[in-house]
């Protein structure tokens, strides 16, 4: 089984039909979702997620009918569909059903879907700085997780594969780094770890929190930052986290050649040493 859905109170294994050129979420863009992962029977932070798809709907003016709790509970369900083995992108969504110009106007929907998802392994990836940039608060709905926003994303990764990277660093309108296309950037230097300071132009999401905490419980300094693209050239590693791949290394930033160091080493170990704590089954 690829994937599983949650909708109207049953499970399917087939892709459901869920809009039409009518609904809100079809030509207005009314999607929030979220996105926590499973792998080895392990979901961890399985409930902060949920409670953000709940958060990113309501900052979109969506209704959601559905608790966090309940979410969990329904995502639980569904990791234990596939075998323990199965490594998962567990992805609860809410969008706006009906409706006319106006959010106001729908009828908030939700489905759950889950589906398998190999994790990337720890090889590392190359980077480039992007020409794209994130939006301002007062650009676009950068306080909810948004299906709207991550075709700039997509496009910012496209460009940068054209040139012969895997992925793209994005900065904000100020020329600050904010973010890589699809996941929260890290940086080292002199044994000190730092991350872009949130500033409502990204996501700055659970892992990178949780990151965050296990590196300062580790004894390694670690917080948030202003940084430039200088900041990039000059550090010493330089690391992804996120939910899709949680701990990944750059060891190519432009055409400088980057080792996957010690303090990639530590979060990484850390990272699925808590995960352990995380068991569904």
């Amino acid at each position: 089984m690829a994937a599983t859905f949650w909708l109207d109170g049953h499970w399917t294994d087939e892709a459901p039909l869920l809009t039409g050129p009518a609904d809100h979420a079809f030509w207005q863009s009314s999607v929030v979702f979220d996105g926590a992962r499973a792998f080895g029977g392990l979901a961890p932070d399985l409930d902060l997620h949920c409670a953000r798809a709940v958060a990113s709907a309501k900052a979109m003016g969506l209704n959601p009918g559905v608790a966090a709790e309940e979410i969990v509970r329904l995502a639980i369900a569904g990791i234990k569909r596939f075998p323990v083995t199965a490594e998962l992108y567990i992805k609860p969504m809410f969008y706006g059903a009906g409706g006319h110009l106006t959010v106001e106007s729908v009828t908030t929907a939700f489905v759950l879907h889950i589906f398998e998802a190999p994790m990337p392994g720890a090889g590392g990836f190359s980077a480039t700085l992007s020409p794209l940039r994130r939006p301002a608060p007062e650009m676009a709905p950068t306080d909810a997780k948004a299906a709207c926003l991550y075709p700039n994303s997509d496009r910012a990764t496209r460009e940068a594969n054209q040139r012969g990277f895997d992925h793209a660093v994005m900065r904000d309108p100020w020329d600050n780094i904010a973010e890589f296309a699809f996941s929260n950037i890290m940086i080292a230097r002199a044994g000190k770890v730092l991350t872009p300071k949130a500033n409502g132009t990204f996501l700055a999401g659970l892992t990178r929190r949780r990151v965050l905490g296990l590196l300062n419980e580790a004894g390694i300094e670690a917080g948030e930052a202003t940084l430039t693209v200088q900041d990039l050239h000059d550090a010493d590693e330089i690391f992804s986290v996120g939910n899709y791949g949680k701990v990944v290394p750059c060891t190519r930033f432009e055409s400088r050649e980057i080792n996957a160091g010690p303090v990639y080493h530590e979060a990484r170990t850390r990272y699925f040493a808590f995960a352990e704590s995380a068991r569904v089954f």
